[in-house]
C-alpha cells in the first residue's frame, strides 16, 4: 500500500510549544486554516512509496544523518510567501546555510524518490493564508528569538485521517562527516 511520508527538522519541545501557542493564537484571531494543527518542524522533503520500502529509505537516512554534527539554530524573523500564503518563522543567516546543507544532503540520498522538496528552511505558522489572514498574522506577530540544537532528522508517516504527520522514526547527528568524493583526472 502506498503511503506519503516526510523527512523533517523538529526542534526542541520548548521550541515547538512557542509555535503552538503562535498557531493557537492566530487561529482564536482568523479561525481554522492550514497547518493550524501541525506540530513545528522545517520541511526537507515529502513523497509517496509503497510501505514495503520504507527500510530501505530509514537505512539511507541513518547513513546520512550519521555525517551531520548538531549546530544551534536561530530562528529571529518572520516572513511569508505571499505566492503560497505561507506565514513563517525563519532562521537567521548562519542557521539559514547549515539548515541548506541537511535539506540539501538529505534530499541528494533520496534523489531516486519523486520528492517534493523545500529549499529554503523555514518553520510554517500558516500556509495557503489569503491576503487578508497573511497581513493579520505579520500584525500580530512582528519579533521573534527562538533557538535549539539541531541534532537529529525525523521521518513522519501522514495520517490519512487526521490529514497530519506523525513522527515514525528518528535519526540521531553522528558528527562522523564522510570525505567528499571529488573526481579527479588521471591526465
Amino acid at each position: 500500500m502506498e503511503k506519503k511520508y516526510s523527512v523533517a527538522i523538529y526542534p526542541s519541545q520548548d521550541v515547538i510549544d512557542s509555535v503552538k501557542t503562535m498557531k493557537d493564537y492566530l487561529k482564536s484571531k482568523i479561525e481554522w486554516y492550514n497547518s493550524c494543527n501541525s506540530v513545528a518542524h522545517i520541511t526537507i522533503c515529502e513523497f509517496t512509496i509503497e510501505e514495503s520500502e520504507i527500510e530501505k529509505i530509514k537505512l539511507k537516512l541513518v547513513k546520512i544523518s550519521d555525517t551531520f554534527t548538531p549546530f544551534q539554530s536561530y530562528l529571529d524573523h518572520f516572513d511569508y510567501y505571499e505566492n503560497s500564503g505561507a506565514f513563517f518563522i525563519a532562521p537567521n543567516e548562519g542557521s539559514k546555510i547549515n539548515l541548506k546543507q541537511i535539506l540539501k544532503k538529505t534530499q541528494e540520498t533520496l534523489k531516486a524518490l519523486k520528492l517534493k522538496k523545500s529549499d529554503d528552511p523555514h518553520m510554517s505558522i500558516g500556509r495557503k493564508l489569503t491576503p487578508e489572514n497573511l497581513k493579520i498574522a505579520s500584525q500580530l506577530f512582528t519579533t521573534i528569538n527562538l533557538d535549539f540544537l539541531c541534532n537529529n532528522i525525523v521521518l513522519r508517516e501522514l495520517d490519512p485521517i487526521k490529514k497530519q504527520f506523525f513522527v515514525i522514526d528518528t535519526f540521531p547527528f553522528g558528527s562522523n562527516p564522510q570525505p567528499e568524493l571529488i573526481q579527479g583526472s588521471l591526465f
